[in-house]
């Protein structure tokens, strides 16, 4: 649900943004490359052949459904060696996985300008271009083996590993190929969404962009806090591993699209939503969405009324309005 209060609130900010002038671009970042997703993959081969989830994998039954959707697919899928077989679950696996997120969006109100696949930085060349402008501008150092990148020259608590000494890349090098991407296709405002474990992202991105040579200003970092959910008063409980994953879809059918979608959007990111799931589906006044909705409904009633008598804003002497109250009343309708 984290997620999902970031697609409203995302969303949300989008809609605001475009209606003051600006030209927005919507993007979904996925994490498809690394050791979240091979583990991802090992728990769709260990599913498809009846084995007990790895110890590091995930678990559950969408698990389950996913590595059956996929023999179906692809009959042969666990044909071949080890790496093989790794590789058609990671990649049917993360089509599959894909395809349903991009449906639950849309039924969600949330459409994406760009679906961008972390993976295709490092296949593209974009990572190792960006790692050598670092190395050849000395914003990157070897020592113990590894490549570390300058950042606490940028305001940053430490330095950071870019290229771990195993010849692997770290997380953060795809952060910033990823950084000079958005900049080089001329956005002048990056504003990243992340969860409520990443505060050590926010200097890091801000170094990563300042070392490429761009203004670290114009990148700006959301974190969002948890949302919890609950039932009767008491915590549902949300474990992706555990397989007792609460989704979007499941938000949506308890209390419906305009009430998830505010529910997630009414409180400041900055601190953490209890929504109660109770009350978000009454049919009452107490349920805030209904309140909104109701607000909403008496204004567009207000304005069709007054086209009806031909009270327009042009037609209007708004001359007569002189009292201090009827100016906050005609704001406060606004």
């Amino acid at each position: 649900l984290g997620g999902t209060r970031w697609a409203a609130v995302g969303d949300s900010l989008g809609r605001i943004f475009e209606a003051a002038g600006a030209t927005v671009t919507r993007e979904y970042y996925f994490n498809d490359h690394g050791g979240q997703i091979d583990r991802f993959a090992r728990s769709l081969v260990a599913a498809a052949k009846g084995e007990a989830t790895p110890e590091d994998g995930y678990g559950g039954q969408y698990i389950h459904d996913i590595a059956a959707a996929i023999v179906e697919q692809k009959p042969d899928a666990l044909d071949g060696a080890a790496e093989e077989v790794q590789e058609n679950f990671r990649s049917l696996g993360v089509e599959m996985m894909f395809a349903q997120i991009k449906k639950d969006l849309h039924d969600f109100g949330v459409d994406f300008d760009v679906y961008f696949h972390e993976n295709s930085l490092f296949e593209s060349g974009a990572v190792d271009k960006a790692l050598e402008q670092l190395k050849s501008s000395g914003q990157m150092y070897e020592t113990e083996g590894a490549w570390w990148l300058k950042s606490t020259d940028y305001g940053d608590s430490k330095d950071r590993v870019v290229i771990k000494s195993d010849g692997n890349a770290a997380y953060i090098a795809g952060d910033i190929a990823y950084v000079a991407d958005k900049f080089d296709r001329g956005h002048n405002l990056n504003i990243y969404m992340l969860g409520a474990d990443h505060h050590g992202y926010v200097p890091r991105l801000k170094a990563a962009a300042a070392a490429l040579g761009y203004n670290a200003e114009a990148v700006e970092v959301l974190i969002g806090q948890m949302v919890n959910l609950l039932r009767d008063g008491k915590a549902v409980k949300m474990s992706k591993r555990a397989g007792t994953v609460i989704t979007m879809n499941d938000l949506v059918e308890a209390i419906g699209v305009d009430g998830a979608r505010y529910s997630l959007v009414r409180s400041s990111v900055d601190q953490s939503i209890d929504i109660d799931l109770g009350l978000w589906a009454a049919q009452s006044s107490e349920n805030p969405v209904y309140y909104v909705q109701y607000g909403h409904a008496r204004l567009c009633s207000i304005q069709r009324k007054a086209e009806e008598i031909g009270v327009t804003s042009e037609a209007a002497d708004l001359a007569l309005l002189t009292h201090e109250r009827e100016g906050d009343l005609i704001r406060t309708l606004g």
